[in-house]
């Protein structure tokens, strides 16, 4: 797709970050570009706009600023899920796996009402591990997910394999380089 090109371009990667041998794909250069912003929005809104969704779901930190415009865009509420103990009200949560450990995310219990269309939206798909999590949450809460949707797709990662029941959207693919 063209548009992907622009988008793609508008990434920058950083060897050896957050340790040697990872190339870091570092969207805030896409966010910080006012017209590759923009497409992705428009891209994303492009792809579910008239789905009828309720809530958006975004993933601290960056899925926040994707999730919050387009949740605008197309007339949705906006939820954020966030790291353990910065959310104000009653929580439930969810913890899954890291490479080096784990790690917790919570959403209030009162984000989500039973059978709200729910479409989730991060910057990066790599193990599949955080967006999981984030599906459990939003399944305890009996929402009704009907899509995840990503900025950067990390393909050699295969984080699709934990997410295999619902639609995925990537707006940019990068394979192992």
């Amino acid at each position: 797709m063209k548009n992907n090109c622009l988008l793609e371009k508008s990434i920058r990667n950083i060897p050896d970050f957050p340790k040697p041998g990872i190339l870091f794909r570092d969207v805030t250069t896409l966010i910080q570009n006012k017209t590759a912003f923009k497409k992705s929005i428009d891209l994303l809104a492009k792809k579910y706009k008239g789905r009828k969704i309720d809530k958006i779901v975004g993933v601290e930190a960056r899925g926040f600023i994707f999730g919050a415009a387009l949740a605008h865009k197309i007339g949705a509420g906006f939820v954020p899920v966030r790291k353990k103990g910065k959310l104000p009200y009653k929580t439930i949560s969810a913890t899954y796996e890291l490479e080096y450990g784990t790690d917790t995310l919570e959403i209030h219990k009162d984000a989500i009402t039973n059978g709200e269309k729910v479409l989730i939206i991060d910057d990066l798909l790599a193990t599949g591990g955080t967006v999981k999590a984030v599906v459990d949450l939003i399944t305890q809460l009996r929402g009704k997910i009907v899509g995840i949707g990503f900025v950067i797709e990390l393909v050699d990662l295969h984080g699709r394999d934990k997410l295999k029941e619902y639609p995925i959207y990537s707006l940019v693919k990068f394979r192992g380089e």
